[in-house]
């Protein structure tokens, strides 16, 4: 279970760009991760199971017709093909990870103080809006469609982390928390380009019945009413609401995590959001994600048309959309977060390891697929292109961020090394005690049992070889060198 989140006190001017995090944030963030992390390994594998299963010539029928297979209630308007309930049903889980993620932020975490918030919102939205523009002029200058402008907008925090995992990267907490909320404030600005720009129409009775249903889950939480039993049902009810609304689904998702709870009471451990989460996140990161990532990244991928990813404005403008748009985007926001509200980076860190961060932010995995489909829906040649090109922006923006990260990880070995000390043995690291006086008494503490467990060998030693030397006949000092 994860530690409860205190409130952190408000910084003090002048202020540190990716200082040190406070210890239950750091718990927290590390849970996360951890849980990510392990989610971003299966995505990865279940991208490289989608492309395998796509590309073999004996398997690709099958991966047709299991994508297309139809099943659900058709009088609920829910007859929908595997793909279709990856993408607009297990998504939902997703976005709702995702929703209690934002309000904790919101409430407890960074987000909170707009101080704090400044630098992953400012570096979010220009993360989101410089990819969009590079699209946007790419597209315009060689007659594209701009109806992918929104595509490589989103960072997929899983494959990001899955990334450091897999080179082995020891990025500092901080710089790693600042990827996670720089993930979750980008989530909320997707999730609102989904709402407004991919709506065609509505069905306002629909809309009124989630809205509705929505009102219920939420008195439902102020009465203080407990059971999944209760929840699941109405979660499901307000999902298929949302989606013959025409309203994206995932909507609902992150409508009803922002519902939750997130700040812990009198006698309470963690807050009913963390209690939540802890339950939700793995089956998110471990199931929803990797079989949406199945039935969603099986495109056909030959030389010919990786080659048309370069040379075809729509996938062109997403490669450079994730790989410079973001990389720039991101380090410029928090260049100018820096420079206007006169905060300095954190003197372990250097612009150059913000840069590399913001270079693995162009890994747009899962929602930039989402989106994509969305898109360009009614053109399957398109959309596959534009998939394609997603995963090799993505693969460009790991391989590049790789390069740049290994170049520093000597360093941030030394820095995460002193971030984990422990030397006095109570759990907690040092660097987080070492302005106590207690911290300070432990450790003479400790060092006097070490110095007199030396002095005791020490004299057991002397008495020894005193003994050897007052024995007739035995090995005394002259005996004690060779020959």
């Amino acid at each position: 279970m994860a530690a409860p989140r205190s409130p952190a006190p408000l910084q003090s001017s002048p202020r540190k760009l990716f200082g040190r995090l406070s210890l239950p944030e750091r718990t927290l963030v590390g849970d996360a991760l951890r849980t990510e992390t392990v989610g971003g390994v299966l995505l990865l594998l279940a991208a490289v199971a989608a492309l395998v299963w796509a590309n073999v010539p004996a398997l690709h029928d099958s991966y047709e017709s299991v994508s297309d297979f139809h099943f659900g209630p058709e009088a609920l308007g829910l007859h929908l093909s595997v793909a279709h309930w990856a993408a607009d049903g297990l998504l939902a889980v997703f976005f709702f990870v995702a929703g209690i993620e934002l309000k904790r932020e919101l409430v407890a975490g960074d987000l909170r103080d707009p101080r704090a918030a400044a630098l992953p919102v400012v570096a979010a939205l220009c993360g989101m809006a410089v990819p969009a523009l590079v699209y946007t002029v790419t597209n315009t200058a060689e007659a594209g469609s701009l109806a992918g402008w929104a595509v490589p907008t989103a960072t997929d925090i899983a494959f990001a982390l899955a990334v450091l995992a897999v080179i082995g990267t020891s990025l500092p907490s901080a710089l790693r928390a600042f990827l996670l909320t720089l993930a979750v404030v980008d989530d909320l600005f997707a999730i609102l380009i989904i709402a407004v720009f991919f709506t065609d129409t509505i069905h306002f009775a629909a809309l009124g019945g989630a809205a509705v249903g929505l009102g219920v889950f939420w008195l439902l939480l102020r009465k203080g009413v407990h059971g999944w039993y209760v929840y699941v049902p109405l979660g499901v009810v307000i999902w298929a609401l949302m989606y013959n609304s025409g309203v994206h689904a995932t909507i609902a998702g992150v409508a009803m995590g922002l519902m939750l709870r997130c700040t812990t009471r009198e006698g309470e451990r963690c807050s009913p959001g963390e209690r939540v989460e802890h339950l939700v996140r793995p089956l998110s990161a471990g199931l929803a994600v990797p079989l949406f990532a199945l039935f969603s990244a099986g495109v056909t991928v030959s030389g010919g048309a990786l080659g048309d990813i370069f040379t075809r404005p729509e996938t062109l403008g997403v490669v450079l959309g994730l790989v410079v748009g973001k990389t720039v985007g991101i380090f410029g926001g928090t260049w100018l977060t820096a420079r206007f509200t006169r905060a300095s980076l954190s003197d372990d860190l250097a612009w150059p390891d913000v840069f590399a961060v913001a270079s693995l932010a162009g890994i747009g995995f899962t929602v930039s697929l989402l989106i994509g489909e969305l898109a360009f829906e009614g053109d399957a040649v398109l959309t596959d292109e534009v998939k394609a090109a997603v995963l090799v922006g993505s693969l460009i923006a790991a391989g590049w961020s790789t390069v740049l990260l290994k170049v520093r990880n000597a360093r941030y070995r030394r820095l995460c090394e002193a971030e984990e000390r422990d030397d006095d043995e109570d759990g907690i690291p040092d660097v987080y005690e070492e302005d106590q006086p207690e911290y300070h008494l432990r450790m003479a503490a400790i060092h006097d049992r070490k110095a007199a467990e030396h002095r005791r060998i020490a004299a057991e030693m002397a008495a020894a070889r005193r003994a050897r030397a007052e024995v007739p006949g035995g090995a005394g000092e002259e005996g004690d060198r060779p020959a």
